[in-house]
């Protein structure tokens, strides 16, 4: 699309290739940016010239960091024999806002997929492997996303990890808070049947 300038044509399509955003979120995005004080889009700028500077990976659990071991890791008051396995750094956050996990959490920064090319080692699977080797961890919660890839990742962690002595767990499934029979799949249904509760 033509904006009678190349550099915002430009700006909107860099921001339109960011997820998330499609092609009229990201003229939004722009034209908010050329309307406002420059101060902001400065601002927004050095931000983001910093990020790879500043922003790293955890070295013990791969999660979203400023320092070579994040705070999770850091905190003597989380249990040191329970660890979370999610795909994601953003997945973290997510668990961690139940406040219901006082574990420690381990990223793998994707899923296996052939198909995509995605295979073991390109996951963060060995240093998982030698946090389990290294001793003291009674459990492993897998937290991947209920997808083919989520659950064959979770399949791979159990096997591979079958002779180090420690339980792997995997989160279970069943019907959301609010929703109606009608509307779920039948897989869901079956996999709530199964872990059924005693009231």
């Amino acid at each position: 699309m033509d904006f009678g300038s190349e550099t915002l044509s430009l700006l909107v399509r860099a921001f339109s290739r960011l997820p998330g955003l499609g092609a009229k979120s990201a003229q939004r995005i722009a034209l908010y940016l050329l309307r406002n004080d420059i101060s902001e889009a400065h601002a927004l700028s050095h931000l983001i010239h910093v990020l790879h500077e500043k922003v790293r990976f955890c070295r013990t659990c791969g999660a979203i960091t400023e320092d070579d071991e994040c705070a999770i890791c850091k905190d003597p008051g989380r249990s040191r024999e329970l660890i979370c396995v999610v795909e994601q750094p953003h997945d973290v956050f997510v668990v961690e806002k139940t406040r219901q996990f006082k574990g420690l959490y381990h990223v793998l920064h994707g899923v296996l997929s052939p198909i995509d090319g995605v295979g073991p080692e390109n996951l963060n699977l060995r240093s998982l492997e030698d946090r389990v080797r290294a001793g003291g961890i009674q459990e492993l919660v897998v937290a991947t996303n209920p997808t083919i890839e989520g659950d064959t990742t979770a399949l791979y962690i159990a096997k591979s990890l079958a002779s180090h002595g420690c339980t792997v767990t995997r989160l279970a499934r069943g019907l959301p808070m609010g929703a109606t029979l009608e509307f779920a799949d039948d897989n869901t249904i079956a996999r709530a049947l199964e872990r059924r509760e005693k009231l």
